[in-house]
């Protein structure tokens, strides 16, 4: 998803689980307050974008690098979106970061909380009967359960069918991605860098993003999926 305008260009990344049409919520948003251009593209192994051998955060953001435009970005992502968006700011894969958000992103992980990701990167795709089960499976996975409605047309992009089955576009393997190294990523950042959370975010807590960065932002009353959630405050206030 592209918008072509003149100007600087944010990059919006969605995070595990979803896809690029996460943020259809700031298309009016974007057209009416963004002066450049925008795009919000799907990460490896999810939507329409291929799978790749193995993935890390450095692989993602890698392959994500080449989609992007010359010049300066502001990069908002989310979750795993937010990690990418740092990994990004390094300045190591060839892009310029002049801003990176990382909004919602989980800085404090368990053992048993990698175990479990691990597992469920090794578990077969799952398939189902009908639409509407594969539809609930991928608003479950994305965090967008009651936030988006089943029959939405992010949540089409995020299946795919084959003979009259359904599975999700997400390649399951991107679960094992692993636990950022959240404290090398803001150090190595060549960008202004903000972290930010919905205050019910049940992945973070403030105390744990202050102890990481003195550049932090609390949207009150939001969960994880903040950006879903109120589109025109956290646009406002990140970009």
């Amino acid at each position: 998803m592209k918008s072509e305008r003149p100007g600087q260009t944010l990059l919006l990344i969605h995070g595990l689980g979803a896809t690029g049409r996460v943020w259809d919520g700031w298309r009016d948003l974007l057209d009416t307050h963004w002066p450049g251009r925008w795009m919000a593209p799907d990460l490896p192994g999810h939507g329409s974008a291929p799978p790749l051998s193995s993935y890390s955060f450095d692989s993602m953001a890698a392959a994500v690098a080449p989609q992007l435009p010359p010049g300066g970005l502001v990069v908002v992502g989310h979750s795993l979106g937010g990690v990418i968006a740092l990994a990004l700011a390094s300045g190591r894969y060839g892009v310029q970061v002049d801003r990176a958000i990382a909004l919602g992103v989980k800085v404090a992980w368990s053992d048993g909380e990698l175990a479990k990701a691990a597992a469920l990167a090794e578990r077969p795709t799952a398939w189902f009967d009908t639409r509407a089960e594969a539809a609930a499976r991928f608003l479950r996975v994305s965090g967008l359960e009651g936030l988006v409605e089943p029959d939405d047309d992010q949540v089409e992009h995020g299946l795919s069918s084959d003979g009259g089955r359904w599975r999700l576009a997400m390649d399951p393997r991107t679960f094992g991605v692993g636990a950022p190294d959240m404290a090398g990523l803001l150090r190595a950042s060549q960008a202004e860098t903000v972290l930010a959370r919905g205050e019910l975010d049940p992945m973070n807590t403030d105390a744990q993003l202050n102890a990481l960065h003195d550049e932090v932002v609390t949207f009150a009353g939001l969960g994880h999926n903040a950006h879903v959630e109120d589109p025109r405050t956290v646009h406002l206030t990140v970009t």
